[in-house]
Parts: C-alpha cells; structure tokens; sequence
C-alpha cells in the first residue's frame, strides 16, 4: 500500500467517535507531527482524531499510488499467498464446492485475482484507484469495481471468500466496512484480514518512526481489539497468525534474519492475519 509520511495539505479534518466501540474518550498515544494517534480509552484501538474526511481520503490514490503497486505487485503477492498458506485458506478451499466466488477488496492490479482465477475461483475486485482497476480490467482480464466496498452493488450472501490485505486501517469507519463484509458472505463464509499491528515488536521499538504510524493509516489495531471489531461486525475469528519481526534498514542483515522467523513462532510481528467465518 502506498504510503504517507505526512499528511497531504488542504484536507478536511473532523473529529471523531471511536469505530471499534463507539466510545468519545481517548488520550494522545502518538504526536506525528501533521497527525495524532490517540489511544481509545475504553476497547485500546489507535486512531487518528481529527481524522480526514473520505472525499480526501480517496483522493490520495492515483497515479503515484499505482505505479508503486506496479512495481511491487509480485512482492505484495507472495506475502498474501504466504499469509493464507498460514491461516489455512488452502483447507478452507478444498471444502468449497466447484463453483466458488473470491472477492479480493483493495486489489490493486489484480495479481492475487488473476492467481483465485487460474484456481477455478469466480473472482470479483474492489479498487478505489482508477489506473490499477484499469490495469486490471485491460491487461487481466478482471472484473473489478471501481470505488470503495461501501458503494459497492455486490448482493448479500455472495462470496465464499473475501480477501483484503492492508485495507481496513486505511477507512474512516472499520465497523460499517467489516459489517458489509459479514453481509456479504455467504453462511459458511470465511474473511482473511491483513493489517498492521501495533503491540508488535517493531512499533514498541520505534513508536512515532514505526513504519506504520503513517498518515495513510487512520486506525491502528492490536489483536485484542480486531477481534472485537470482528465480533461487533458479526464475524467470528477462526485463526490468527503474526509476522514482521523487524523491517529492512532497521537493523544489521543478520540480526533481521534471525528475529524475522522468531516474530512469527512466538507471535511479537508487526503484521497480523485473522481468518473468520460469518457469525450465525
């Protein structure tokens, strides 16, 4: 995901209520300068307060956007077939019935799509950036939609999988976007969450310089409080799974190379995976 070190000037700010449990009470956690994290003082979410309006927030995704998604597509890939290799997606697949439906929100260019394709999947995207939507369309062949999941014209109970890999702490409101997630799969459905963590390693050592305290990131989730919001949104989380030990330029190569497995075995990454299924 493309990324803000500061936040874009001319954008609109307005105070908000918290998205994870609707609370009004909140401390400042982190000074970034332009923005502020601060800390729910009720479920324990970070979340930018005053936060852009949606209007700027889509406005950010353009043609920087793609090009930094062109260039880093196959990385991007394999770090989300990895992520799903972890949580079990595979078992969840050999499960399904032949004719299946994937919707991957936040496709970017559509690699992970064309990748569900290629396995007999039906796939659908959601993209809010005109050019990687375009990209998809023309040069794979995918359906994909142009705009964000709360626009989207997909009817309840569609999709066996939905996918989306640092998307949730990019929108203004978690708990209305997780709770369409939850309509829209199907009864035996199952969502595959990514984002950032941030009671990770990497984010207690580095705090405001932690490679995800940026303004792109509206809210910041530890496990504690994705699951709740799952739980609200009416998702039950099944399987959770943690890497990222510590990021490139962070620390000698050796030292990386020996922390980096260790995040994931005894669960200190910076990143974070949920597998869940709808509730009832």
């Amino acid at each position: 995901m493309k990324t803000f070190s500061t936040a874009p000037e001319g954008e609109t700010l307005l105070p908000i209520r918290c998205a994870v449990c609707g609370s009004n009470r909140y401390r400042l956690y982190w000074d970034c300068g332009t923005y502020q994290f601060q800390k729910c003082l009720d479920c324990g979410v970070l979340y930018q307060n005053p936060q852009p309006i949606p209007k700027d927030i889509l406005s950010r995704y353009a043609e920087e956007y793609y090009q930094y998604e062109l260039a880093n597509e196959e990385n991007f890939f394999g770090l989300m077939m990895l992520g799903l290799r972890d949580v079990g997606f595979e078992e969840f697949e050999a499960s399904l019935p032949r004719t299946k439906r994937f919707l991957d929100i936040g496709c970017a260019t559509g690699r992970l799509l064309q990748e569900m394709r290629q396995r007999g999947w039906e796939t659908q995207g959601v993209e809010v950036c005109e050019p990687s939507a375009r990209h998809a369309r023309e040069k794979r062949g995918l359906d994909v939609f142009l705009g964000n999941l709360e626009s989207s014209p997909f009817s309840e109970n569609s999709f066996d999988a939905i996918h989306f890999s640092h998307v949730i702490e990019h929108v203004n409101d978690p708990f209305a976007f997780l709770s369409k997630v939850a309509r829209l799969l199907k009864p035996e459905g199952q969502a595959f969450i990514v984002t950032p963590r941030y009671t990770g390693l990497q984010a207690r050592l580095f705090k405001t310089r932690w490679r995800s305290a940026i303004a792109d990131h509206l809210y910041l989730f530890s496990r504690k409080t994705l699951v709740r919001l799952c739980r609200r949104a009416g998702l039950i989380p099944l399987r959770f799974q943690t890497w990222g030990g510590l990021g490139v330029g962070t620390a000698p190569k050796w030292v990386k190379t020996f922390v980096d497995p260790l995040a994931k075995k005894l669960g200190f990454g910076d990143v974070m995976m949920i597998r869940a299924r709808r509730a009832g």
